[in-house]
């Protein structure tokens, strides 16, 4: 499924009347049924239903929404909000079918009318204004959509909750607060924002006849079940613990012995074949108790911290992971820059990887092999010289630069993980919940990463896998087991088998 733009989907409708063909008041008609039809899943016929209708394509749908659930006997109440000549093309044609059909329309002319009506509604249709709506709302859309949110009703928008912008970089907008929201065609990048997914509430896409073969592939996609399923390593009856990838797993200190160890048991509950750590010998007994399947290698260290170089063959590995509790003392920078500049295997970077990286960043485009960043929001503010906030209201502008510029693959933790290759494809992943907002969830998931990196052909794939492993355990296990509140990283760890064995075939 494919992420657009607002640019994008304004293409995607012209394609489809220009070129292939398709008449635009067919495509409005499909869409105002498909979002009908999703209404019906949700609503009784003996609630009280207003449809709120704009200008534009956002309000033709809203006629034909409100056609088809009278005609299915539902209780509706149309009210038109603009002006009659702001109702133009193929929604006017539509607003015409309505009326042709024996049905009222309300016309806005007092707002406070409107309001008393909004007061008796049990669910209300947002079908005011779409996706070409920037900056501050004007009236009357502000004030209804003010009045709107405070309704007891339930909120349906129509592809796109009024007023919330369709693309990123767009931070002061006055929004409806949706329930569930009905998006046509393909979800629009706001769906994945921090600021504005909650205006979306709960949402689903609903197909609605363009023809794919006409239409621009976006660089922006979303990561599905079906994939994951598809390309998940298989294994391989005559396959031996070297078959699966051998891991060096860097990091961990005195003080912070689990986030290594949680990474190396990831690792190997993940299907890597063998998982060696490098952490101070002084972490090590606790590390150990903890995956006494992984080995060790011999590395200096400083006040409990890693120090100076590793003296160790980096061929041996298949693949890297470093950074994960390994403290931030200048000691612990030199063995970054020496894996980055001597390791000729995949490296993943987190956690304190990422802020002794920062100050070398210009060894990222001399690798050979890739380079896997794995940065929270406010590690890759960091490693940007921005502010969160900043960062946040333009994640995939700012991830793509990044990447393309560095030849990384960059996989931006949050809500919805944005996983972008160095050549600018994004992926978005948006499985998981709020069980995961918990320390240790990262080493997690950097362990889970680094074994799918060495068993799969593709990086990309080994990348949304991974996000999707770690965010469907949390999943499965607050849905059985455990709420979101007390589930442990140990506890994703652990689930992982019932992941695989639920994904896997």
């Amino acid at each position: 499924m494919y992420i657009v733009t607002a640019k994008e989907m304004y293409d995607w409708d012209r394609k489809s009347i220009e070129e292939a063909g398709m008449d635009g008041k067919l495509l409005m008609e499909n869409a105002g049924r498909a979002v009908a039809g999703q209404v019906e899943k949700q609503v009784r016929s003996d609630q009280y239903i207003i449809v709120l209708i704009g200008a534009g394509n956002n309000g033709g749908d809203g006629f034909v929404i409100a056609r088809t659930l009278l005609n299915k006997g539902y209780a509706v109440k149309a009210w038109q909000l603009v002006p009659d000549e702001k109702i133009k093309g193929d929604a006017l044609a539509h607003k015409q079918l309505y009326l042709g059909a024996g049905y009222e329309l309300d016309h806005l002319t007092e707002v406070n009318q409107l309001f008393r009506e909004l007061d008796q509604a049990d669910v209300v249709i947002d079908a005011m204004l779409g996706i070409g709506v920037e900056g501050k709302l004007k009236s009357p859309f502000d004030q209804v959509v003010a009045y709107v949110n405070q309704t007891q009703a339930y909120k349906i928008a129509v592809d796109i909750p009024t007023g919330v912008p369709a693309d990123e970089g767009v931070t002061e907008f006055d929004g409806l607060q949706a329930d569930y929201t009905c998006i046509i065609a393909a979800p629009k990048m706001s769906v994945f924002l921090q600021h504005t997914a909650p205006f979306y509430g709960e949402w689903e896409v609903v197909e609605i006849g363009l023809p794919p073969l006409k239409l621009n592939k976006p660089s922006q996609s979303l990561w599905e079940r079906y994939k994951a399923i598809a390309s998940l390593p298989k294994r391989n009856p005559f396959s031996h613990k070297g078959t699966h990838g051998k891991g060096l797993l860097i990091g961990g200190s005195y003080l912070m012995p689990g986030s290594i160890a949680l990474s190396a048991r990831a690792a190997l509950r993940s299907g890597a074949g063998l998982a060696t750590v490098a952490s101070p010998g002084s972490a090590w007994p606790s590390v150990s108790s903890h995956i006494p399947e992984a080995t060790a290698v011999d590395a200096k260290e400083v006040n409990g911290m890693l120090a100076g170089r590793l003296d160790v063959d980096f061929s041996n590995f298949d693949a890297i992971a470093l950074g994960m509790g390994m403290g931030r003392s200048n000691a612990s920078q030199e063995i970054v820059r020496q894996v980055m500049e001597e390791a000729d295997v995949p490296v993943l970077i987190d956690a304190d990887g990422l802020h002794h990286l920062k100050e070398f960043l210009e060894v990222l485009k001399n690798r050979n092999r890739p380079t896997i960043l794995t940065p929270h929001p406010g590690e890759m503010a960091g490693l940007l010289g921005i502010t969160v906030p900043e960062l946040l209201a333009r994640p995939f502008e700012r991830g793509r630069r990044f990447a393309c510029s560095h030849g990384v693959y960059l996989v931006l933790k949050g809500p919805a993980t944005i996983i972008t290759a160095p050549d600018g494809t994004q992926v978005v992943e948006s499985s998981g919940n709020a069980g995961l907002a918990k320390g240790g969830s990262g080493d997690v998931l950097s362990g889970i990463l680094l074994a799918l990196v060495m068993q799969s052909e593709s990086i990309s794939e080994a990348l949304c896998n991974g996000c999707f492993l770690h965010g469907k355990t949390a999943e499965l296990l607050t849905g059985e087991r455990y709420s979101q509140s007390d589930l442990l990283a140990t506890d994703l760890i652990e689930g992982l088998s019932q992941s695989f064995r639920t994904f896997s075939i």
